[in-house]
């Protein structure tokens, strides 16, 4: 199995195939209820040199939906040029907005519950946890295809969320749904990509809302899963990548870093 290394993270070639399909959600969650100004040259030279190694002509209006599904079906000698080089636009781009000030205000929440499993659902509670840039050490996923990617190394979800779901009764819980970090006490409506949290010892970057799927059906009334879908507003749970390893402890401060960047 081809692997692909990255800086401190390790891709598979499925994992840089399917990551490359996320080019065009990634970027528009970055863009979306902010002045994305600041990421217009950044958006041009990523549509330039991606269809210039791709051999394919440029549109010159970013055209990340086409760009991203070509690299996914590229020659597997391109896969890791092609995926360093959307890591690393997206990552400039987070940066840029932060520059920008289009980043949250600093706020301060607190560790509800972490949550780790060997694989499906739910993940139960643990006190405490090591976490590595690939992850919870010892927490595992049951299949690989859609989860586990380094930009997926942590799920985080919102205590209130999960309780407002409770309430209107749905027999959900903290860890029902697979998150392994529940937050309280940040306003989930201010998390958004490119967003940096301090969790314990752990800084990360916020990068996809995580798209719901089938074996989430029994967390709620009738099955209807999407209602954790990010389409709905502020209910969805959020992937991150992990900047800075080190130690998470329930009720650990945990805090949103609009200006903090890992260098």
């Amino acid at each position: 199995m081809t692997a692909i290394h990255i800086g401190p993270y390790r891709y598979t070639e499925t994992d840089a195939r399917r990551t490359l399909l996320n080019l065009d959600p990634w970027w528009e969650q970055l863009a979306i209820g902010r002045d994305a100004t600041s990421l217009w040259p950044l958006a041009a030279h990523l549509d330039e040199t991606m269809a210039s190694i791709l051999r394919i002509a440029s549109t010159g209006v970013s055209d990340f939906d086409r760009l991203g599904k070509a690299a996914s079906k590229a020659p597997v000698e391109l896969l890791p040029e092609l995926l360093t080089l959307m890591l690393e636009s997206l990552a400039e781009a987070g940066a840029a907005l932060r520059a920008a000030g289009q980043m949250p205000a600093t706020q301060y929440g607190t560790v509800e519950q972490l949550s780790s499993s060997k694989g499906g659902l739910p993940k139960l509670p643990v006190d405490a946890i090591e976490v590595n840039h690939a992850g919870l050490i010892g927490d595992r996923q049951a299949t690989r295809f859609h989860h586990g990617r380094p930009w997926q190394a942590l799920c985080m979800w919102s205590a209130e969320v999960i309780e407002a779901f409770a309430a209107d009764g749905h027999p959900i819980g903290f860890g029902s749904t697979g998150e392994n970090i529940t937050l309280r006490g940040i306003d989930w409506s201010e998390l958004g990509s490119g967003v940096q949290l301090r969790i314990g010892e752990v800084l990360c970057e916020a990068s996809l809302w995580a798209l719901p799927c089938f074996q989430n059906r029994r967390w709620f009334i009738e099955g209807d899963f999407n209602l954790m879908h990010h389409d709905r507003g502020p209910v969805s749970r959020m992937y991150a990548t992990v900047l800075e390893p080190g130690r998470i402890a329930t009720g650990d401060v945990a805090s949103l870093e609009p200006a903090r960047r890992s260098d």
